[in-house]
C-alpha cells in the first residue's frame, strides 16, 4: 500500500479571506514561557537556564477558521434547522466516523473552467470511466483549482456543482464529497449574477444549502489529486478533528493505494 497526501497545508502566507494568525514560540521561547507559567499557576520558581541549551519545547499558537485549508463541512454549516431526521443537523463531531474511511473515485472536471458544473457533466464522467459512485463512496471532483492555492484567485476562479449534480450524486448513496476547489458551490461571484440575471433563488449556493434537505458532507480545499493514478480502486480517510459544536473541521486527508 502506498499513501497520497490529498491535502493543502494551513499556510500563514498563502491570501486568505480571513488572514490566518501563527505566532512560533522557538524552544528558547518555550522555556521562558514554562518558567514564567510555573511561577504564576502554581508558584513554583524555576531558572529555565538550567535547561540544556536554555531551551525546553517549541510552542505555535494560531488564530484561523475552521474553514481554512482541507476540511470536512458538517451539516450544520448549512443551516440551524433540516428537514430530515430529528431537524437538527449534525455538528462536525456527532459525524459517523465510517463515512470518512471508504473506497473513493476522482472525477475529471479539469475542463470546466469557472462556474457551474451540471450532473450532465457528471455523467458523461461516469461513462468515460466506466463507473458509477456506489453508496458512501467518496467522490472527489478534481477541476484544477488548487493550481491557485494561496492566491487570489483561488477564491474567485473554479467551478461548482449545481443542485441536480449534488441530488444525482446523493441519489447514488453518495454521503462524502470532495473538491479541490475553495468551495463546492460555485464562486460568489458567479452566484450572484446568475441570480441578479435571472432572479431564481435556486441558484444561490444549492450544493451548500441541499444540505438542509438532505444529510451529506463537503470536504473542501482538497489538493493533489491529479496525483491520483486511477479514477477508482482506492480508499480515502479524511476524518475530521473533532470540534465540539462546530460546523466544520479540518482534516488530513489521504488516498490509500494498493500496490
Amino acid at each position: 500500500m502506498y499513501i497520497i497526501d490529498l491535502s493543502a497545508p494551513v499556510d500563514a502566507t498563502f491570501d486568505e479571506p480571513d488572514p490566518v494568525r501563527h505566532e512560533i514560540l522557538s524552544p528558547r521561547d518555550g522555556a521562558l514561557h514554562m518558567s514564567e507559567e510555573m511561577r504564576l499557576h502554581f508558584g513554583i520558581e524555576f531558572d529555565p537556564e538550567v535547561l540544556p541549551d536554555g531551551e525546553f519545547l517549541s510552542l505555535d499558537r494560531m488564530s484561523l477558521t475552521t474553514h481554512t485549508g482541507t476540511h470536512v463541512d458538517a451539516p450544520s454549516h448549512y443551516g440551524s434547522r433540516a428537514s430530515y431526521g430529528n431537524g437538527v443537523p449534525k455538528n462536525v463531531d456527532e459525524l459517523p466516523l465510517d463515512w470518512f474511511f471508504r473506497p473513493a473515485m476522482v472525477l475529471d472536471l479539469t475542463d470546466a473552467g469557472t462556474g457551474v458544473i451540471g450532473a450532465d457533466r457528471l455523467e458523461k464522467e461516469f461513462v468515460r470511466i466506466g463507473h458509477r459512485p456506489e453508496p458512501y463512496e467518496i467522490v472527489l471532483l478534481h477541476t484544477g483549482a488548487s493550481a491557485f492555492a494561496g492566491t487570489r484567485r483561488y477564491f474567485t476562479d473554479f467551478a461548482g456543482l449545481n443542485g441536480p449534480a449534488v441530488h444525482l450524486l446523493l441519489d447514488l448513496g453518495v454521503r462524502v464529497i470532495g473538491t479541490d476547489a475553495f468551495s463546492l458551490d460555485a464562486p460568489f461571484g458567479d452566484i450572484i449574477g446568475r441570480y441578479q440575471r435571472s432572479g431564481d433563488p435556486s441558484v444561490l449556493w444549492p450544493a451548500h444549502f441541499v444540505g438542509r434537505d438532505r444529510e451529506y458532507c463537503q470536504i473542501e480545499r482538497l489538493a493533489n489529486l491529479g496525483a491520483l493514478p486511477r479514477s477508482h480502486g482506492f480508499r480515502v480517510a479524511c476524518f475530521p478533528i473533532k470540534i465540539r459544536g462546530a460546523g466544520a473541521g479540518w482534516t488530513r486527508a489521504v488516498a490509500l493505494l494498493d500496490t
